[in-house]
């Protein structure tokens, strides 16, 4: 058991320290491009739900959806799969707790990309809420990346109601590969594109590191936070699962964030999405 830790410990620095050695700026590493696609609003009309302090009583914001197309040389990876197609052209309320809605699905945006469902060589979610898995099974032949944790979640027969594997189901009936990520993950080798293991909204909750040459260091959050102000604040939602993992995450997330002065995106912040280029333009 100690040499395994000792193992993932070793992958994990690894992961983070190659790039300084000069490889990410190797003239013959392939290429790597970062590309924002729209994948929906949640208009959250009681905002309490992402304070377990209740700092935002009454107030109510609408949250953009992120999710990210990775290009490394000839490989494709995608990183998280936003609403649900059935929720194309819903009418966002301001009745109950939240509403979704989106315009476009990946597929659409891959389509004006020239790329095809297919060509998609991995699929990465940062963890497995709705609104990061809902059109994760448009892409069933992709390895898929996940955090270990997650993954014993959705393949658990004790799973809670709450949790919908169903998005899940070329993975968990063997019909595609998977990966259950422990600790970080060094995607392609090359210290590049990073899965950073970030656990507290929920057990195998990630984050996403990627090294851009012009560009520079770009870090994805996942749901590590959901807008700025809780960002600021180490905010903690109501439905996370771990409050002492969480804010432990805050405190590394933002350790590499100063450390690599990194531009960080919070996927969920409406006015983060001026950080990459507008579709269909891809960071370099």
């Amino acid at each position: 058991m100690v040499r395994k830790q000792l193992a993932a410990l070793a992958a994990s620095v690894a992961a983070l320290l190659l790039p300084l050695s000069g490889t990410a700026q190797d003239k013959a590493a392939p290429a790597l491009t970062l590309t924002r696609l729209d994948c929906g609003t949640v208009r959250v009309n009681q905002l309490n739900a992402f304070s377990d302090t209740l700092a935002y009583t009454g107030q109510s914001r609408d949250l953009s959806v992120g999710c990210y197309l990775i290009r490394h040389g000839e490989t494709l990876m995608l990183w998280d799969f936003g609403l649900p197609v059935s929720l194309k052209n819903a009418e966002l309320s301001r009745e109950g707790a939240m509403s979704a809605s989106m315009t476009r699905t990946i597929v659409e945006q891959l389509g004006e990309l020239g790329i095809d469902a297919a060509d998609i060589g991995y699929v990465a979610v940062s963890h497995f809420h709705f609104d990061h898995i809902g059109q994760l099974a448009d892409f069933p032949k992709a390895k898929l990346l996940i955090g270990k944790g997650d993954w014993d979640v959705l393949t658990s027969p004790d799973k809670p109601a709450s949790v919908n594997a169903s998005p899940f189901a070329a993975w968990i009936d063997g019909g595609a590969p998977v990966e259950p990520v422990s600790g970080d993950k060094d995607v392609f080798g090359d210290g590049r594109v990073v899965m950073l293991n970030m656990p507290g909204h929920t057990p195998g909750h990630h984050a996403l590191l990627v090294r851009l040459s012009e560009t520079g260091t770009v870090l994805l959050s996942g749901d590590q936070a959901h807008f700025q102000e809780n960002y600021d604040r180490n905010g903690v939602p109501t439905f996370n699962t771990d409050r002492a993992d969480t804010l432990a995450s805050f405190d590394r997330f933002k350790g590499l964030a100063d450390n690599l002065g990194a531009t960080v995106i919070i996927q969920h912040e409406p006015r983060d999405v001026a950080k990459l280029p507008p579709f269909p333009k891809a960071a370099e």
